[in-house]
């Protein structure tokens, strides 16, 4: 993108958040639609501060395939909820609503502007929306789910789940295994299904007045996009950091099976050819861009600059 087309952008959002008051101002958009430009941007503009909403930025040492803010992009514009939490740690929507709305007080109680900048779409909503009320978690519970994953693999975990709410695994990847075991976890507590419990609960509660806003692509821009940013990844060692992760005991990590480090772990254990690992994350990362697409098209979101 050029220098224009990016201050093009930059001076149409200015205009959208000079309406939108004291909105909560939130960029989303597909990974690798240039969120983080828009961002940064906006917070040096604004006098802004970013909180970060993608589950893979909060895990520390998983770098090379987040999409993780880079030096100088964290020197000009303050960063939050990246680099918090240890691999193994769980990390869900509630604890990012919490946090959030820490470092959002946080950045106003000090003068500045919260930007909210991100990818995990279900984290911006539940931010804005509130999460729909579920039963508190059971050990007992999660044990058995531990126990079954360990014996049987992930694909076991998630068939139980296709069995008594497909519409919930549909929507959920068999390596997401914390959130195919929460859904599980809900049922099993409370006899209702977790697609039910959010369906009734809609998103209707509006906690923060909210600006979305999106940088608009063309699809065949954001391919290339795309290639450009994944082999970036690979040229900056992914295979040899998750080497070093699955030797520090992290194989099992949630974020072990995000776009990116699942396609490394395969050809750490050889199933998948190091000379073919750049065109599979390409692919996987087309079908996570397509998703992300579908839920933008159910939102308010501003788009900024025209698709081809």
């Amino acid at each position: 993108m050029s220098d224009g087309d990016r201050r093009a952008r930059l001076d149409a959002a200015l205009a959208h958040v000079s309406e939108a008051g004291d909105a909560l101002v939130c960029v989303v958009g597909p990974t690798a639609s240039g969120k983080t430009d828009l961002a940064v941007d906006l917070a040096c503009a604004l006098g802004g501060e970013i909180v970060s909403a993608d589950s893979v930025q909060v895990y520390r040492r998983f770098d090379a395939a987040s999409g993780k803010p880079s030096e100088e992009e964290r020197t000009l514009a303050r960063h939050h909820l990246v680099d918090v939490a240890d691999g193994l740690e769980p990390f869900d929507a509630a604890r990012f609503v919490v946090l959030a709305d820490a470092a959002i007080a946080d950045i106003r109680a000090r003068g500045r502007r919260p930007i909210v900048c991100g990818g995990t779409f279900l984290w911006v909503k539940a931010l804005l929306s509130g999460l729909s009320a579920a039963p508190p978690g059971d050990p007992e519970i999660r044990a058995r789910h531990a126990a079954l994953v360990a014996e049987r693999g992930r694909e076991a975990l998630h068939a139980r789940l296709r069995e008594i709410d497909p519409r919930m695994a549909e929507r959920l990847h068999p390596n997401d295994v914390l959130r195919v075991g929460r859904a599980l976890e809900v049922f099993e507590v409370s006899g209702r299904r977790l697609s039910e419990l959010q369906e009734a609960h809609g998103f209707r509660e509006a906690r923060y007045p909210s600006l979305l806003l999106t940088v608009a692509r063309s699809q065949d821009e954001l391919t290339e996009r795309l290639r450009l940013r994944v082999r970036g990844f690979v040229a900056s060692g992914l295979v040899a950091e998750v080497e070093g992760l699955v030797a520090d005991g992290y194989r099992e990590a949630r974020a072990m099976g995000s776009v990116g480090y699942k396609e490394a772990l395969a050809v750490l254990e050889g199933r998948l050819p190091e000379a073919e690992l750049e065109d599979s994350i390409v692919r996987a990362s087309r079908v996570f861009a397509r998703r992300q697409r579908t839920w933008l098209g159910h939102e308010p979101v501003i788009s900024l600059g025209r698709r081809q």
